[in-house]
């Protein structure tokens, strides 16, 4: 296993973090803790010193099987992060953020975290729930002064402009952000973040099971050497020497083994090969938007066909070589509610031909056409 500087703390985190959201469950959503345990323990075993939680992973038994599974262990040499919402008003008042902070320990049973980041946050709610009076960051400093907590991070699926305002806060040891071969869109504030000293945690290496599949296309970027696509994704996301800890979240012993040979390799990529991957990804996403930018001014449209999805879901297959994933996505765009709870499909064969959207698309995409050619393609898991 290779270990990384977590910005400039002193502390050494595996560059394979253990992502604690996917863990074996139950049908109620419940961690399994009888299968969930021995993973967590065979990645601790294998040099993996970084395990990630949430509050609310898996109905918040998935903090509890991390606590459990870290039992016998030296605590010194185990970080344990996990991420408290901040997702309304109420949460980020610092009273009841302070709760959660204190629920999060007796689960973890523990009398530390490591890093602790306010999670999924966005830079209105930092500026106006937060970061005020009697918000949750009095909770976070108390904690700080009492050792509770080490470090302070958060975690957000903001905008990389509003991303960059919450690093030049100052306030944060690190950040946890989503980056992968598909969405590079915060490789820019990845940079930034590390020359702030801060530590950057990669949500989402293998694209969220995206590029958990097969896909001959991806493979092919360099044709020697690689086994899987998830390979391929993680080598990609820790070439980048700006990234502290890549977390996957894995739900199998071969997933785990798999993941840490990728992260024991002293070079993920040669400059070569890493020139060729972005070459190649750049090549990709011009003929992506050749058949939509996903500027969605062709939405809403009137019988409820979420025509960049549709559209996205083929590049996936088209370009990406994704097919596996496009096909179980379009089915589940064929089961989509609305609000109220009703069936109102989504996918391209809800299209009823009406051609409003095609007055509104700035490329002048044949819009039903390609709707048609969709449905033609991905329909076979409906």
């Amino acid at each position: 296993m290779q270990y990384r500087a977590y910005g400039s703390t002193d502390m050494m985190v595996s560059a394979l973090g253990f992502g604690a959201m996917r863990l074996p469950h139950h049908e109620d959503g419940t961690c399994n803790y009888d299968k969930a345990v021995p993973l967590l323990r065979r990645g601790i075993e294998l040099g993996i010193n970084f395990i990630d939680s949430a509050w609310g992973y898996l109905r918040g038994t998935s903090e509890v099987a991390v606590g459990m599974a870290i039992k016998g262990y030296d605590r010194e040499k185990i970080y344990l992060s996990t991420k408290a919402p901040v997702d309304t008003e109420g949460q980020a008042k610092a009273d009841n953020w302070w709760k959660m902070l204190e629920e999060c320990l007796k689960r973890l049973d523990t009398d530390r975290i490591d890093f602790m980041h306010f999670h999924n946050i966005a830079w209105d709610r930092f500026k106006n729930w937060v970061a005020v009076p009697g918000g949750a960051l009095e909770a976070a400093y108390r904690a700080l002064d009492q050792g509770i907590i080490r470090h302070l991070c958060f975690s957000s699926h903001d905008t990389p402009e509003n991303i960059r305002k919450l690093i030049d806060t100052g306030e944060f040891s690190g950040m946890l952000v989503q980056y992968n071969l598909l969405d590079r869109t915060n490789e820019e504030v990845i940079v930034y973040a590390h020359s702030k000293g801060m530590g950057v945690e990669v949500m989402g290496p293998v694209g969220g099971g995206r590029l958990g599949v097969p896909s001959p296309e991806i493979q092919r970027m360099i044709p020697e050497g690689i086994k899987s696509t998830p390979e391929i994704a993680l080598r990609f996301v820790l070439a980048n020497p700006n990234v502290s800890v890549a977390l996957s979240g894995m739900n199998e012993i071969r997933q785990i083994e798999e993941n840490v040979a990728t992260a024991s390799r002293e070079e993920p990529l040669s400059p070569e090969e890493l020139a060729q991957i972005r070459a190649a990804l750049d090549q990709m996403q011009c003929l992506a938007e050749l058949y939509c930018t996903g500027c969605e001014y062709c939405m809403p449209c009137p019988n409820g066909v979420d025509v960049p999805e549709n559209f996205r879901l083929m590049n996936y297959h088209r370009i990406y070589g994704l097919t596996e994933y496009a096909r179980r996505e379009y089915a589940k765009l064929g089961q989509r509610k609305d609000p109220q709870g009703e069936l109102r499909p989504a996918w391209a064969a809800a299209c009823k031909e009406c051609g409003r959207c095609e007055s509104k698309c700035p490329q002048n995409i044949p819009i039903i056409e390609q709707l048609k050619e969709v449905h033609e393609t991905l329909r076979e898991a409906g």
